[in-house]
């Protein structure tokens, strides 16, 4: 028996149908959802930026999610093995190369993303030792670690954290974790959430949030970006969801478990937004995006709360567990795939991977952590989510997306499914990514 035919056997597989939707939900929910989708709502007109939201969270959760996570399970394999297979059904032989776009950019955006996992750590632990709190000027202690090397103990216990739970299996690590730490997230934004209310001048904040300008409808801007926004928050990128697809039942109803995906993860995403920025009004701070919301702004605001150092590790817990449960995704991909096109074990892909993880990530630290994310998010994962549309539902054809989206599902799926896969989300999809390269990204 081959290494591969062997590893195909003992394919390891999520055991339980919540299990997997919430590892699914633990890889969309991140940044985008933190410090992105706060300032996108208050940027383009505050609740009316909701109505497109949620317009193309439905079109893209019906269609890509399903469609990506029944691409995996068709195939059984992640984006590597499972673009080679739908290529070769049809006799091409360029599988293999198409996916490796998306195991790179996996790879890629997770080895830039484990850099600030490892800056949520440090203030976590800023947080509990009180140096976080004490220090004279947020800003400056951001500087003093995120940038020049500072921060590589973290980095490295980032790195340590999520490998050492991907080593235990998906069922027994991924999926457990997950189990754990995406109800605590929850959790503990929602106690944030109402200590937050309950600060003088919150209200200026949730009058930022859910006043509606509907003027901004008629932006055309106001819908680009919440496309944008949908479609990154959704983890779309042709292998995360793919892979977790591949270890997924054929009794699971993947519509349904898509349905569960797009609302928790946009649950996630408003009570981020409930936190975020009211706390950020209540004492008189810009609402800015990016890294400055999260590690300077943010900061500032524990500082002047009362209670706020314990305020400040809730946050900072939650924050990283919703790190490491996107991390483990992204970090999936190119293990699952040493493992399955190379043979090797679990272990051994793992360490290759964090070695490579850690060599590159290093020389990230600095000043070049910005431009990496910026041409790996514009230029790599979009492409992987358009290639992994087209190759499902036009590759593969529309009958056979249908009938393995079917599987496990007792309820006929509706004559919806071809116009909306088929056409919207691949145009959707490829808006995206033409969108992204013009005008620098929309995510």
């Amino acid at each position: 028996m081959s290494n591969t035919q062997k590893n195909t056997k003992e394919r390891d597989s999520f055991g339980t149908r919540w299990g997997f939707i919430l590892a699914c939900v633990g890889s969309a929910v991140g940044m985008a959802n933190i410090w992105m989708f706060p300032y996108r709502i208050g940027q383009f007109g505050g609740a009316a930026f909701l109505i497109p939201y949620f317009i193309f969270i439905i079109l893209i959760g019906y269609t890509g999610v399903i469609g990506e996570m029944s691409f995996g399970r068709a195939m059984g394999t992640g984006p590597l093995g499972a673009f080679k297979k739908a290529f070769k059904n049809r006799g091409f032989k360029c599988g293999t190369v198409i996916g490796l776009i998306p195991v790179i950019g996996s790879l890629a955006i997770a080895i830039g993303y484990s850099v600030v996992v490892g800056w949520i750590l440090r203030y976590l632990y800023g947080s509990i030792s009180g140096d976080m709190i004490a220090a004279e000027s947020a800003g400056a202690y951001f500087a003093s670690f995120a940038s020049n090397f500072g921060s590589i103990p973290w980095h490295i216990g980032a790195l340590i954290i999520v490998f050492v739970i991907m080593a235990f299996g998906v069922s027994k690590g991924i999926e457990k974790i997950n189990k754990f730490m995406m109800p605590a997230f929850f959790l503990l934004f929602i106690i944030i959430a109402i200590r937050v209310f309950m600060l003088p001048g919150s209200s200026s904040g949730y009058n930022y949030l859910f006043n509606p300008d509907w003027k901004a409808l008629l932006n055309p801007k106001t819908w680009v970006y919440a496309m944008g926004q949908a479609f990154f928050s959704l983890s779309l990128a042709g292998s995360g969801t793919v892979v977790y697809g591949s270890y997924l039942s054929k009794e699971e109803d993947i519509v349904d478990s898509a349905k569960n995906i797009a609302f928790f993860d946009t649950l996630a995403a408003i009570l981020s937004a409930v936190v975020v920025i009211p706390a950020v009004f209540a004492f008189g701070l810009e609402p800015g995006a990016g890294p400055g919301l999260m590690f300077v702004t943010l900061p500032e605001v524990f500082r002047n709360m009362p209670a706020g150092n314990i305020i400040a590790i809730i946050f900072f817990l939650a924050v990283l567990f919703a790190g490491v449960t996107s991390l483990m995704n992204l970090f999936e991909t190119p293990v699952e795939a040493l493992e399955q096109r190379l043979g090797y074990s679990r272990v051994k892909s793992i360490v290759i991977v964090g070695v490579i993880a850690f060599a590159v990530g290093v020389f990230l630290e600095g000043d070049l952590l910005s431009p990496w994310m910026d041409i790996v998010s514009i230029y790599i994962i979009p492409l992987g989510a358009t290639l992994a549309g087209i190759t499902m539902f036009w590759i593969c054809g529309s009958e056979f997306a249908r009938e393995q989206s079917q599987l496990g599902r007792k309820k006929e799926i509706g004559k919806w499914f071809k116009p909306m896969t088929k056409y919207v989300f691949c145009g959707v999809a490829l808006i995206v990514y033409i969108l992204g390269i013009f005008y620098g990204g929309i995510g």
